[in-house]
């Protein structure tokens, strides 16, 4: 048994040792070695023969680029862009030496002395390209003027090979002074620029033989990302980015001899000029279009790719309703304003997003008075506060999350709580005691009630309740952007940041029941070698249907008993609520019907853009508030979009009336019923007009007032300062004048 044992084993290593002697016989050093140079030989062959292969071929399509067409989502043209090239061919002669350095030391160091190529940097293009990384990885100016002369910008494998080929064949036909005026002549430069010319006049208004050397390097630097690099567009890391990318082509230059150091530390970063708006654009239409242009950026069609011509782009606007929403601004503000002969007339921006709450399509868009006037969306921009109506959004976390009051109640509609005026919050770190509407008192108040007239108090106590950070998280969920967005009691008042179609997206998602709804304009994009279909949104339950039912049935108690009365018709259900910001700086009417949902808003507007100032004496018509003229646009738009009207009605399942503790001891206030007028009655207060004296009794802190003409009382020494005092932040600034309700 033993020897049997040992034979087969012996047998077992004969044949192992058998094996590998094969695979070492196999995978020797010699055979190997020859391996590796047959390949060599069988890809320095192939080379040769594509080489031999390809020629140069004629220039491309770009002195055929048609243009693009922008349709509206019945298929009727909205407008049509790019039918000419903006490009003016320069002899290099007429470009500063030191400028054509910049673009070789931005691009490509040894331009002067390289074959025309840079196998590396090819290699790691083909190699990211055959990853799915796409259009990435280095080229020389040669390898990109071939590009964007002769080839297409396509991120193939052939189309890099070919690259190759003709660059090196390039190299040796042209000279470098050749190659480098056929570059800068036909890089895209952003701004519907295509070359050095185009791109001059674009940026700094200049002809190119004008350039300094600040603005040469920006202009080098801007080739590596358009769009990105735009200054007047740009992100703050975009513009951190560009810069740096200035900084490196200066750097580059003095390693090259090509500036001296001293030379370089004179040198100021050259930020370009507002860009024009192009022919065509006026009225909405611009708004629209750039609209669709940022969206198409998200789903992966770049300028560069939109400036080669051919597309039918399709958005979900539909043309009557845009007209609708259009004609609604014209009667309701713009025929009552007189901006060339009054100062706060002149300084009024209306913007304005109506939604499909079902899918989030947009159907119609107020940028402005005109494109080509206010470069600006009003209907985008998100450098304004979106005062009030923010609080549904507060009672929508405290439903969703359960939320009680500082007795234990479990917090509804029917939530008593207390609305005295400059009430200090209990249970907060945070010291907060907020001024209602023109300092009225409410005593005992349900949240419904609270709601309709906008009581600042209840909702201070209410994201107390909650907790800020809570009702933040609920509110980046319906879709409210994370912008200047503190987690603090006084942000239940809508301090952070957001534009209409941020608004539109949240108040949809309430009206679609909690579902969320994201906003987006492109229905389709076609090209003739490519079609691209805009990414869905994720159909996902932002918040409970019972949470989003509680709060659209307290938005109609707004309309129906409240300040959103303007809006208030027999013709259709709607729900909706008012905002007004700090010192009147913006006034908002978020308001929707089961079918449409629609956030309009006034902006002050001054210095150019660079300045928030108050809307109060708009139109003559004293104090600006959400109740007034965007309730009114509202209101008219609606009931044209609707066409005269709807008899659908709201769908509310397991509405929460919350718990109702015994009411506290009745106070000397004025009653809890709301009135649906924003100016306070005779009842309401002791004299018909709001007191601009501060009170001299200060029992309290100086929290911010819902009304911009009350100046605010002297801070009281028995608490610390309001949560932003010394920080500037609006909404919160010292003194405590704080948000309108309404």
């Amino acid at each position: 048994m033993g020897r049997a044992d040992a034979r087969r084993a012996q047998a077992q290593e004969s044949r192992r040792a058998a094996k590998s002697g094969g695979i070492r016989r196999l995978f020797t050093w010699k055979k190997l070695l020859g391996t590796f140079f047959g390949i060599v030989l069988l890809g320095m062959g192939a080379f040769g023969a594509l080489y031999l292969y390809v020629d140069v071929p004629a220039a491309n399509a770009m002195a055929e680029r048609q243009s693009n067409v922008y349709k509206y989502s019945d298929g009727t043209v909205l407008a049509r862009t790019g039918k000419g090239v903006n490009r003016q061919i320069v002899d290099l002669d007429e470009v500063p030496k030191k400028v054509q350095h910049a673009f070789v030391a931005a691009e490509n160091k040894t331009f002067y002395k390289d074959q025309g190529v840079d196998l590396k940097g090819t290699t790691r293009g083909v190699l990211n390209t055959l990853s799915g990384k796409g259009k990435q990885g280095g080229s020389t100016i040669t390898q990109q003027y071939v590009k964007n002369y002769y080839l297409t910008q396509d991120p193939t494998v052939s189309r890099k090979l070919k690259e190759l080929v003709i660059s090196l064949k390039i190299d040796q036909q042209m000279s470098k002074d050749q190659i480098l005026a056929g570059y800068i002549n036909t890089a895209y430069y952003g701004r519907g620029a295509s070359g050095i010319q185009a791109a001059a006049q674009a940026y700094y208004g200049i002809d190119a033989k004008d350039l300094n050397v600040s603005q040469g390097a920006y202009l080098a630097s801007v080739l590596q990302a358009p769009s990105q690099y735009d200054w007047n567009s740009a992100t703050d890391t975009g513009k951190k980015l560009v810069k740096e990318r200035w900084a490196y082509t200066l750097r580059n230059m003095v390693e090259m001899d090509w500036l001296t150091e001293s030379e370089k530390a004179k040198l100021t970063f050259a930020k370009p000029q507002k860009p024009k708006p192009a022919a065509g654009m006026e009225g909405q239409t611009g708004y629209l279009v750039e609209a669709a242009n940022k969206e198409l950026e998200k789903q992966g069609v770049t300028e560069q790719d939109r400036d080669a011509g051919g597309w039918t782009f399709t958005l979900t606007v539909d043309k009557k309703r845009q007209q609708a929403l259009e004609k609604a601004v014209d009667d309701q503000l713009e025929s009552k304003l007189d901006r060339e002969g009054n100062k706060v007339d002149a300084t009024v921006q209306a913007g304005a997003t109506s939604v499909d709450p079902k899918t989030g399509k947009v159907v119609a868009l107020y940028g402005g008075e005109d494109y080509i006037k206010h470069y600006i969306s009003n209907a985008t921009r998100q450098d304004y506060q979106p005062a009030s109506t923010f609080k549904p959004l507060v009672l929508a976390s405290a439903l969703e999350n359960e939320s009680e009051t500082q007795d234990g109640s479990l917090i509804g509609l029917n939530t008593v709580y207390d609305g005295t005026s400059k009430r200090p919050v209990v249970g907060s770190d945070t010291p907060y005691a907020p001024q209602n509407q023109d300092d009225r008192s409410y005593g005992p108040i349900s949240v419904q009630k609270a709601m309709n007239s906008s009581v600042n108090s209840v909702f201070a106590q209410m994201i107390v309740d909650v907790t800020p950070a809570k009702a933040k998280e609920t509110a980046l969920a319906l879709g409210v952007p994370d912008k200047n967005f503190p987690e603090r009691p006084a942000v239940t008042l809508g301090t952070m940041n957001a534009s209409t179609w941020d608004m539109a997206g949240v108040y949809a998602t309430l009206d679609n029941h909690g579902q969320k709804v994201t906003p987006h304009i492109l229905q389709s994009a076609e090209h003739r070698d490519r079609t691209v279909n805009p990414e869905k949104p994720k159909r996902e339950q932002a918040i409970s249907r019972a949470s989003a039912d509680t709060v659209t049935k307290a938005l109609t108690g707004v309309v129906d008993a409240g300040s959103g009365g303007a809006a208030n018709s027999p013709a259709y259900d709607a729900a909706a609520k008012t905002g007004t910001s700090e010192d009147n700086k913006s006034a908002w009417f978020a308001g929707y019907t089961p079918e449409l949902t629609t956030v309009v808003a006034l902006f002050g507007e001054g210095d150019g853009g660079r300045k928030q100032v108050s809307l109060t004496g708009t139109a003559n018509s004293g104090r600006a508030s959400g109740s007034g003229f965007p309730a009114r646009i509202w209101a008219d738009y609606t009931l044209g979009a609707l066409g005269g009207g709807s008899g659908k009605t709201f769908d509310l399942q397991d509405v929460e009336r919350g718990e109702v503790p015994a009411p506290p001891t009745p106070s000397d206030t004025p009653s809890e019923e709301p009135t649906e007028s924003e100016e306070p009655t005779p009842s309401d207060t002791p004299s018909q007009t709001p007191s601009e004296t501060p009170s001299e009794t200060p029992t309290t802190p100086a929290p911010p007032t819902d009304n911009p003409t009350v100046t605010p009382p002297t801070k009281s020494p028995e608490l610390p300062p309001q949560p932003g005092e010394d920080d500037g932040q609006p909404g919160e600034r010292p003194g405590g004048n704080g948000l309108l309700g309404q």
